[in-house]
């Protein structure tokens, strides 16, 4: 963008732009650990699968934004480290994305490419 960051843009138009940098992660442990920090989950967030869709689906813990871009960076080592829990962690990624869509309030999950910002 010419005038500014992405992030910039998104938070001068109300959105929350959230980066979740998993460079160095290669388990399912460091990756909710990960996830509770970036995303500021609530102390309630059980650091498991269920817990982390739950927390996802009902939003009313976040701070109120116009919509939510979860910029996911650094995955490739854990893909590569814990294919399965890679698989089930863009699962539950991907289902917060649908379930949140067509809404007033959307979020969207995206991979970046590259590595860490």
């Amino acid at each position: 963008m010419s005038d500014g960051t992405l992030a910039e843009a998104l938070v001068a138009s109300g959105w929350a732009h959230i980066e979740l940098d998993l460079a160095g992660v290669t388990d399912k442990s460091a990756f909710m650990d990960r996830c509770a920090r970036a995303l500021d989950l609530p102390d309630y967030f059980g650091r498991n699968w269920d817990a982390l869709a739950d927390c996802l689906g009902d939003l009313s813990w976040a701070p109120a934004a116009r919509g939510r871009l979860v910029v996911v960076t650094g995955w490739q080592e854990f893909a590569l480290a814990a294919p399965h829990d890679w698989g089930i962690a863009q699962e539950v990624l991907g289902e917060a994305g649908d379930r949140w869509r067509d809404t007033e309030t959307p979020l969207q999950v995206v991979l970046a490419l590259g590595g860490s910002s």
